[in-house]
């Protein structure tokens, strides 16, 4: 079980890096945001691609911490039901979700997502606005954000077995919404 808790506090590391990241991002929108109502007031001039670029970083955000996010236990949870059943029980709840909903789930958006980045890199697509960004970058997000997510599944699943076969500490024991990064 060691060499898997071990792939588990990795893949932890990375998206609690890929969290911190996230904050960057949103703070690069806000400044474009900012800079770019600005100038337009200021001297009349705009940008679509600034205007895209802060779209691109908003979806960037969501689509890359999702896995964070699972990390963090800010996800939406079946509560309603989990919270009848004992500390076992919850997590093998978690186990079936994830392997039943969860995984399947971001491997078919990973499998549908790779095609259109790749299409959209190949064909050098754009946006449509005069000035608009390629579109290849923001579609490589799909699953690459997945990707994150479904390492996290993974990270989740081997704690909860940890608990359920090797005496480890209960994670959704302390399953609370956190408000800051750590």
């Amino acid at each position: 079980m060691k060499p898997l808790l071990t792939i588990s506090r990795g893949i932890d590391g990375l998206n609690q890096w890929i969290g911190k990241l996230s904050l960057l991002m949103i703070l690069a929108s806000t400044a474009i945001s900012a800079g770019n109502a600005l100038i337009r007031y200021t001297i009349g001039w705009g940008s679509n691609a600034l205007l895209e670029i802060q779209w691109y970083l908003f979806a960037a955000v969501f689509m890359l911490g999702a896995g964070y996010g699972f990390l963090r236990g800010v996800h939406v949870r079946i509560d309603f039901i989990s919270h009848r059943f004992s500390a076992r029980g919850r997590n093998w709840l978690d186990v079936a979700g994830i392997l039943i909903f969860l995984l399947p789930f971001c491997i078919l958006m990973i499998d549908l997502g790779v095609p259109l980045a790749i299409n959209a890199y190949v064909s050098q697509e754009t946006s449509f606005n005069p000035g608009g960004l390629l579109r290849w970058p923001i579609y490589a997000f799909i699953p690459v954000g997945f990707g994150l997510l479904a390492l996290q599944a993974i990270s989740e699943l081997i704690k909860r077995l940890h608990f359920l076969y090797g005496n480890g500490p209960d994670v959704l024991a302390h399953a609370e919404p956190e408000t800051a990064v750590d």
